[in-house]
């Protein structure tokens, strides 16, 4: 499920390459594009013969394809190529940022509806069939939502660093946290922070916005990693010293 957000901002792009030669609005095309990707890997990892990484992979690179073929075949979309792979903040509308309000929201109400069923099914899949948890509806919602997410962030962080700044902060929560609720919460003020941190970055550095959110991102990560292996190692040097110091106290009952 983490390479599905990677394999649906490419799904995703294709379907922005088929609005603008259409003439429809990006937000309704690409949105639909991402649905209809989004269900159409569902349907495939069904078929109990193909994994879901398989499926994710033919879907969505052959949308992506299918971009990529329109782009060399209509010539007029090539000045807004960079920024479709790498996010160009500058061409944020008022329109863009509603979009990004409403799909914030409704993601923000589709994890606290479905809570215990996410939970449920992203922990324990087999468990959770067995208990009537549709498993299978869970995760085509899950994807649909991502899509959502990956429409209206396509135009900030680019294609190709989508799935960067979708996985990274959740991971960052995950090294902080054991706790489900704990990592949730996390998750949301590390995105806010490499979102906020790497804008700042952009301008400052004069980069695209895309690369400067996933490098500050990533930066995080390792200050994360490093931070929960001192931690991890001064733990386990703790208990090793209490164990040294409690067999060297001599057994007064020997004497």
């Amino acid at each position: 499920m983490a390479y599905i957000g990677h394999g649906l901002s490419h799904a995703i792009f294709g379907g922005a390459v088929v609005s603008y030669v259409m003439s429809i609005n990006f937000l309704i095309g690409a949105s639909v594009w991402g649905f209809l990707s989004a269900l159409l890997i569902n349907l495939t990892t069904r078929q109990r013969r193909i994994g879901a990484d398989a499926a994710i992979g033919i879907v969505t690179t052959a949308s992506f394809a299918m971009g990529v073929a329109l782009i060399s075949r209509f010539k007029t979309f090539t000045r807004s190529f960079d920024a479709a792979l790498f996010g160009n903040v500058l061409g944020i509308s008022d329109g863009d940022l509603a979009a990004v309000t409403v799909v914030a929201l409704t993601a923000a109400v589709a994890v606290f509806l479905g809570y215990k069923y996410l939970l449920f099914t992203a922990f324990e899949p087999e468990i959770a069939r067995f208990y009537g948890v549709p498993s299978g509806w869970v995760d085509a919602g899950l994807a649909l939502v991502l899509a959502a997410v990956i429409v209206v962030s396509l135009q900030v962080l680019g294609v190709t660093m989508i799935a960067a700044a979708l996985v990274i902060p959740p991971v960052v929560a995950r090294l902080l946290t054991n706790d489900f609720n704990m990592m949730l919460v996390g998750s949301i003020i590390v995105g806010a922070v490499c979102g906020l941190g790497g804008l700042y970055a952009s301008f400052y550095v004069d980069v695209s916005s895309g690369p400067a959110v996933v490098l500050f991102s990533a930066a995080l990560f390792v200050l994360a990693l490093g931070y929960t292996s001192i931690r991890r190692r001064l733990a386990t040097g703790r208990g090793r010293f209490g164990r040294r110091r409690s067999t060297a106290v001599p057994d007064d009952t020997d004497t």
